[in-house]
């Protein structure tokens, strides 16, 4: 029987191994999300059961997990608190209807043209409100509705904290689960075996426990209980602008995010690389079905990905097995979240957060591309003072800016010896939106002087300018001692020529 297995099978072993590291890297993930979502904690597993036994199963990035994402929680939070749980459903079934419609249409390999400037940006934001937003049921404290009023209330919330003692007791908790998931890589080898944010909630569950610590725990109402799908009344509210521009965000998000997750996780090994289209597909697919049953959406996350890589996989059978773990244990031992504190899964978000602002990679950026670097920051800011989709189209269109004004680079040179022709030189591209520099210095030049204008150093000329060119050149030789003589571009560039 083995042998059968080993022949059909060859690497199941490896895989069986690593899907129970995944599944106890993403179990209090999961709950940690579906927490910091203001959802039940059971809609988080899931979320994770989905994207095992469903896009686990699909074609696309075969080592790649995917479930509950820090990076949509607090949109999902801002949805749920505005048009409510049973919308959620509704959402994400529209967002996974989208992401199967682009992936049909192959629009999936088109996300990596987006900036990666806005998509670090983007995490950034994410990562300042989470980690905002987390600190508040850190101190067992009600966290403010908006980015700037979390940011704003976080010294009164501390002053507050410091003279609470159920307070400290939960900041302490916190505090400590932190410090175990930054220190748990300098822990000995046998001991890293156990994943760190496993290992960070057991021992924050097990101090709660030991010392009667006054903290909040998970609210627990079973699997059965938490699935809710969407009434057909809720999409009736599709008509409102605000749920479609959050359809759109949850969207292009998602599908960003595990896009280019895909592409992290292609860099850690040399099997298989990522086919976006159908990646982009099997997301669609998990999303639907998530939002049938009315749970978080789903994204590739590169957390729970990269521990499926370390730990050996070499087939989809790992993060299918993982999807089966999550099953089992929210079917039969759904009454151990109860256990979990509050304050250890605000912890483990805080920690996630932490690692979506990229500060190093910010301070190597602003040294040698500070145009990015300033895309990036903006992003982040907005997302923090207005919302996240607003701040992903504010980056979005600072990038546009940027890129048509480097694409827009032009020099001119003018030589003038003295005697004969004034000879001027364009180089780069002549674009209208440089058309005003171009006119301004051509105008200058001397009215009785014969000037040789050469184009053929130009990469592209477009419509406007051409025919502004072209229009100067038929003033000056109507007032000039000859004609003006223009080199055009060379064959190859003219073709580009608007």
């Amino acid at each position: 029987m083995n042998s059968i297995l080993i022949s059909r099978f060859p690497h199941l072993r490896q895989d069986f191994a690593a899907s129970l590291v995944v599944f106890l890297v993403a179990l209090p993930l999961c709950v940690g999300v579906a927490v910091a979502s203001g959802v039940p904690a059971e809609l988080g597993l899931v979320t994770g059961i989905v994207g095992g036994l469903v896009t686990g199963l699909m074609r696309g990035s075969s080592l790649q997990v995917s479930g509950p994402a820090a990076g949509l929680t607090v949109l999902v939070f801002e949805a749920v608190k505005e048009f409510g749980l049973p919308m959620l459903g509704a959402i994400v079934l529209t967002t996974g209807l989208l992401q199967l419609l682009m992936g049909a249409l192959k629009l999936g390999r088109y996300f990596r043209a987006i900036s990666v400037s806005v998509v670090e940006g983007m995490l950034a934001g994410i990562g300042l409100v989470l980690i905002a937003g987390q600190l508040y049921p850190a101190m067992a404290a009600k966290a403010p509705d908006s980015g700037l009023g979390k940011m704003a209330g976080l010294p009164r919330a501390f002053l507050d904290a410091f003279g609470d003692g159920a307070a400290l007791a939960s900041l302490a908790l916190c505090a400590g689960t932190v410090l175990v998931l930054a220190l748990w890589k300098h822990a000995p080898a046998k001991v890293r075996t156990v994943p760190g944010p496993l290992a960070a909630v057991g021992l924050a569950t097990l101090a709660a426990l030991l010392l009667s610590l006054p903290v909040a725990t998970v609210e627990v109402k079973g699997l059965l209980g938490a699935v809710q799908p969407p009434p057909l009344s809720a999409f009736a509210e599709f008509a409102g602008v605000g749920v479609l521009g959050t359809v759109v965000a949850f969207t292009l998000i998602a599908s960003a995010e595990s896009l280019f997750s895909a592409a992290a996780v292609d860099r850690l090994h040399d099997g298989p690389r990522t086919e976006y289209d159908k990646e982009l597909i099997a997301q669609g697919a998990g999303n639907a079905v998530c939002g049938l049953l009315g749970a978080l959406p789903m994204t590739a996350v590169i957390v729970r990905s990269a521990a499926n890589v370390q730990a050996g996989a070499r087939t989809k059978a790992s993060r299918v097995l993982h999807g089966v773990w999550l099953l089992l244990f929210a079917a039969l031992l759904p009454g151990v979240l109860a256990y979990i504190p509050i304050p250890a899964l605000a912890g483990i978000l805080i920690y996630s957060g932490a690692k979506l602002v990229p500060v190093r990679a910010l301070a190597v950026l602003w040294r040698e591309h500070r145009g990015e670097a300033l895309i990036l920051a903006v992003t982040a800011v907005s997302i923090v003072a207005v919302s996240m989709f607003e701040g992903v189209l504010i980056g979005l269109a600072l990038a546009i800016v940027k890129t048509a004004w480097e694409a827009s680079h032009l020099r001119m040179e003018v030589v003038d010896k003295g005697a004969g022709p004034i000879e001027a030189y364009l180089s780069g591209n002549a674009t209208f939106l440089r058309l005003p520099k171009i006119l301004d210095s051509l105008e200058s030049l001397p009215q009785d002087r014969p000037v040789r204008l050469d184009l053929s150093g130009l990469h592209h000329l477009d419509h406007a300018c051409r025919t502004a060119l072209e229009n100067w050149a038929e003033r000056h030789s109507a007032t000039g001692t000859e004609p003006v003589q223009v080199t055009a571009p060379e064959e190859p560039v003219r073709a580009t020529v608007a």
